[in-house]
């Protein structure tokens, strides 16, 4: 029973986190629909960006959109040129919206406060990516997915951030600028920090349960 209720979890888990990811990309690719206002500092400071604003929203949109069909293992296993295509694709974009998000934190909303979290995530993100990629060539796929669950805990990122903006700003109507810092720097700490945990379970959940069985065994 407990077997089958962590399925259903999940399954439920990477449901809710495709859906994040489409809802924000498609947000992302619509960006340049919608009216722009110079009085609105966001708008302001991304028409002073230059091409840094369409090469992040691009790469982020595109790396969201591809980030949980190259989780998918059905498609790992049936079409492998399909994943491989879909992770070079997945990186290209990283690497665009990254590049991007090194000049665009320049321009953040909270000066370096918030500009230096962007600029931190954007380096690992790619490092990430790049040591994920490194160990697929050397063909060792296990560190391969173990790096590339990282680097989709950083896409993800961006998910996160509009959560947080979204509970913090709107919900909870807390001043906007100290919400934006606190945000800027846990949206991919935590995820970081989720996806580490996420990946360390296993050998956490084995020490635990022999820790119990010692126990059981000392007070027999």
């Amino acid at each position: 029973m407990w077997r089958g209720t962590t399925v259903w979890l999940r399954r439920a888990a990477a449901l809710v986190f495709g859906l994040g990811c489409l809802a924000v990309a498609v947000y992302a690719f619509t960006f340049f629909s919608r009216d722009t206002s110079l009085g609105n500092p966001f708008d302001a400071r991304f028409v002073v960006s230059g091409w840094d604003v369409p090469g992040h929203i691009f790469g982020a949109g595109l790396a969201l959109l591809l980030a949980p069909l190259q989780l998918l293992g059905g498609v790992r296993r049936r079409w492998p040129r399909l994943h491989r295509l879909g992770g070079g694709v997945y990186a290209g974009a990283i690497l665009i919206a990254a590049t991007s998000a090194l000049s665009l934190s320049r321009h953040a909303q909270g000066g370096v406060a918030s500009g230096s979290a962007f600029a931190l995530l954007a380096v690992i993100w790619v490092g990430c990516t790049a040591i994920g990629i490194g160990y697929a060539i050397r063909r060792d796929f296990v560190n391969h997915r173990r790096w590339m669950f990282r680097s989709v805990a950083l896409t993800a990122s961006a998910v996160t951030l509009r959560i947080m903006l979204g509970v913090g700003a709107a919900a909870m109507q807390w001043p906007f600028l100290p919400v934006y810092i606190t945000a800027a720097w846990s949206c991919w700490t935590l995820n970081l920090a989720l996806c580490e945990l996420i990946l360390r379970w296993p050998a956490i959940r084995a020490r635990l349960a022999a820790q119990r069985r010692t126990s059981v065994d000392v007070a027999r």
